[in-house]
């Protein structure tokens, strides 16, 4: 159990990232979920804890998006003077974390900057789009498995998926090669 938690675990808090923006919010989403997933499912067949994993954390994610748009609602009304952590200079731990594939500064750079056109154009999309597009193209699920994890219909996933995938060429036309 401590293995499989630990083999998504960095994928899991990087999708939760993309999708709040917030490395805080992203890091008690996964936590969250992780919880849930122990008390709940760890007895199932082990064939079925990716998929009930990732579940529970696309749930917390839309939850996540339902809770924030209220909290935006009403600091319009409270405070409409509070500012965002990035305007307060917070920086994003992830940003410093080497990456050991890169071998020199120059690599580094255009690694850093399409990686953060990527994720920008991501948490750009639409949140089903980008659950479909995450479950698919990072977890590497099939069509039936997606389905099942974001509950909705498999021609429901190649929609979100098809669409995903055109908005994110779209987007990062400017950094091809």
């Amino acid at each position: 159990m401590e293995e499989f938690l630990a083999s998504v675990e960095r994928r899991a808090f990087r999708m939760a990232q993309i999708s709040t923006g917030y490395s805080e919010d992203a890091l008690d989403i996964v936590q969250d979920t992780m919880f849930i997933w122990v008390r709940k499912y760890s007895e199932k067949p082990k064939e079925e804890w990716r998929p009930l994993f990732f579940r529970i954390l696309q749930n917390k994610i839309r939850d996540w998006h339902r809770r924030n748009n209220i909290r935006k609602r009403w600091r319009i009304w409270l405070q409409p003077w509070s500012k965002s952590s990035e305007e307060e200079g917070v920086e994003n731990p992830i940003e410093h974390l080497a990456d050991p594939a890169a071998n020199d500064i120059g690599d580094q750079m255009i690694l850093g900057h399409s990686m953060d056109a990527l994720e920008a154009s991501l948490a750009a999309l639409p949140l089903r789009q980008q659950q479909a597009f995450l479950l698919r193209a990072w977890e590497e699920m099939n069509i039936r498995e997606t389905a099942a994890v974001m509950g909705c219909s498999e021609g429901s996933v190649k929609t979100h998926y098809s669409r995903a995938v055109h908005a994110l060429r779209n987007l990062l036309e400017e950094h091809r090669p």
